[in-house]
């Protein structure tokens, strides 16, 4: 189990290899489509993303006695921000992708140049993912995007993933649709 604590850099990052199992402690903050697409069309963000890592989730958040707390936290597919994820990278300097179900061509590249790493959560877990999540530091654009869209900054322990990419053109993802491809074109044949 490697242990990653915030601040992340890219040092730290490029050690990291396909298959490593993690626990992330530090800061992390929440982007879906719509943050994803407000940053890819030059809106600049009210925080620094800069080593960061973005976790692609929509949270349940309540508010009790004037905290937000988080109810479920799991992973929402990645593929869906493909089209705006390596632009990102590059831009903000992020260390991290945290999400589900891996990446397309142009995020592993840009992991490669720019030193990121994708990290698997683990679907259908949201509320013990949840339990890694000690306190909500602050939320941005919640009038403009909605909860679940906002952009929510995470103070997490030992928060658990496992490496699919990595920043060395490593792709456990492109691994297992290859051999899929491989193993149905034998059956076929």
């Amino acid at each position: 189990m490697v242990r990653l604590t915030a601040p992340f850099s890219e040092g730290m990052i490029r050690e990291l290899k396909v298959g490593d199992m993690v626990e992330i402690s530090g800061t992390v903050f929440t982007g879906r489509d719509a943050v994803h697409k407000w940053l890819y069309e030059g809106n600049i963000p009210p925080l620094n993303l800069q080593n960061g890592i973005i976790y692609h989730c929509g949270p349940v958040v309540i508010k009790q006695k004037g905290s937000w707390i988080v109810t479920a936290a799991g992973p929402t597919t990645s593929i869906r921000e493909e089209p705006y994820q390596a632009g990102i990278i590059e831009k903000f300097g992020l260390r991290g992708i945290i999400g589900k179900g891996g990446m397309g061509g142009k995020t592993l590249e840009a992991c490669r140049k720019f030193g990121c790493v994708y990290f698997h959560a683990i679907g259908g877990a949201a509320q013990v993912l949840a339990e890694s999540i000690k306190e909500v530091e602050n939320v941005f654009g919640i009038e403009l995007f909605g909860s679940p869209e906002a952009i929510w900054q995470l103070r997490v322990e030992s928060f658990p993933a496992v490496v699919t990419m990595d920043s060395h053109g490593g792709s456990l993802h492109k691994e297992i649709e290859e051999q899929s491809v491989a193993r149905l074109k034998s059956l076929v044949s």
